[in-house]
């Protein structure tokens, strides 16, 4: 399967959440236009925001509204970077609210977990031991 993988996001403030991951990322979007903004994440893959205004306009009135869909966490991004504890701090720094800090993990990797503005889960991890974060 060759392709470019996208993730979306459904929002509620796309010009806030926009600045939320230009800052979480140091990097600006790729795209960035009314109904969507999207930012390359290493690897290759997408992560695209669409304002949840958007989304019956797109999908239909069938498809719940994410607000309404039953509160959060409603999606989590976990995303391997050499600089994982760097992109944690700037994730708090722009308004996350910490989950649980840089640790080892059971499955091997060292992560740190933190909610962005829609209750999205973000996790930024790195291989290896403890003394590498």
């Amino acid at each position: 399967m060759d392709g470019t993988s996208h993730f979306i996001l459904y929002v509620a403030d796309q010009v806030r959440s926009t600045r939320f991951y230009a800052a979480v990322l140091g990097a600006a979007p790729r795209l960035d236009v009314p109904g969507m903004s999207e930012f390359l994440l290493p690897g290759g893959a997408i992560l695209g925001l669409m304002p949840e205004s958007a989304i019956e306009r797109l999908l239909g009135p069938e498809l719940p509204r994410p607000s309404a869909a039953g509160g959060n966490p409603r999606a989590e991004i976990y995303l391997m970077l050499a600089e994982a504890a760097a992109c944690h701090a700037r994730a708090l720094a722009a308004g996350a609210k910490e989950l649980s800090p840089m640790q080892a993990r059971t499955w091997g990797d060292v992560a740190a977990y933190s909610l962005d503005p829609d209750g999205h889960v973000l996790a930024f991890a790195i291989d290896g031991p403890a003394e590498a974060a």
